[in-house]
Formats: structure tokens, sequence, C-alpha cells
């Protein structure tokens, strides 16, 4: 028996995992971006958002951007850069791979190290896995939520989306 509470931090349940399966060169996720700003400002420590790659075959540089985000995440600045790349998606259309590694300077990041995991393909297996993952629990579109084992799909439409990410997580943390 568990003598600590759901809400209780310190206990083995830890914070509430929130997925949030994305593609760094997809425009709905980079609108969603708001629902993640608002959900670590509600939550704070009390919920990990964990980014999950979904890179769609529609969007030719959205597999190399996922294992550039995985370096990111490498050297320490993972949701910046997402963040950052995400707010660059016409030039990711436009100039290609280039503006991965450009963002990674632009973050103080070790852009030569982004050049060569690009090219030795190092992330490669964490993307795969995302990829495949997903699709097996129904994901067919970015971005999309997993809280509690709950699928909540933002590629249809992101109308009401927060609310219920919300109303589950409340439920977690009561």
């Amino acid at each position: 028996m568990n003598d600590s509470s759901p809400a209780d931090l310190t206990g083995p349940a830890g914070p509430v995992v929130i997925d949030v399966w994305c593609e760094l060169q997809c425009p709905d996720c980079t609108r969603a971006l708001d629902d993640v700003h608002a959900l670590r400002a509600r939550y704070g420590d009390r919920v990990e958002l964990r980014l999950r790659h979904f890179p769609l075959e529609k969007h030719k540089h959205a597999f190399a951007a996922a294992q550039a985000a995985e370096e990111a995440f490498g050297q320490g600045k993972g949701w910046p850069y997402v963040e950052a790349v995400l707010g660059k998606v016409a030039d990711l259309d436009k100039k290609g791979e280039a503006v991965l590694v450009e963002t990674a300077r632009e973050l103080g990041l070790d852009a030569e190290e982004f050049d060569t995991a690009l090219i030795d393909g190092r992330h490669i297996l964490i993307v795969d896995a995302d990829q495949a993952e997903g699709k097996a629990i129904g994901v067919t579109g970015t971005p999309t939520y997993v809280v509690d084992g709950q699928r909540l799909d933002g590629g249809k439409s992101q109308e009401g989306l927060r609310e219920r990410v919300e109303e589950i997580t409340d439920r977690l943390l009561a």
C-alpha cells in the first residue's frame, strides 16, 4: 500500500506525464505551442511534457528535424530548440536542413555536432521508435496528446484540446 497521494510529487508516482506527439514542420504544432505554454504555466513541475516524434511523409524535412530535436535534448536545450524550429516552419520548408543547424547555433548549441548527428543518424532509432509507437496507438496527425492512456487528437481539430488535457490532468492530480 502506498502512503502518498497522487498529488504528492515526492511519492513514487511523480509528475503526470503528458506525451506531446509533434512534428517540427507542422503548422498546427506551431499553433499548439500556446497550449504547451499554458500547460507549463498551470502545472509547473507537477507535469512532465514529453516530446514524442511523429514526422509526416508530406513534410520532407520533418524526420531530420526530429533527429535534430533529439540532439538538442542531448545538449540540454530540447524544448527551446523545438519551439525555435516550430517558429521557423516556413524557413524549414524553403531552406531545408540548414535551418536546423542555424537554429542550434542561434541557441548556443554545438552546431557542428548537430550537423554530424544529422549525417551519422545517431538519433534515427529514437525517432523510428516514437513513430512506430505512435502508429500502434492510433496517432494519425499532429499535434496529438496522450495523458493517462487517453489519446487526444489535435491533428483533426485543436478545438477544446487543451481543456480535455487539463480535465484529465486535474483528475490525476486531485
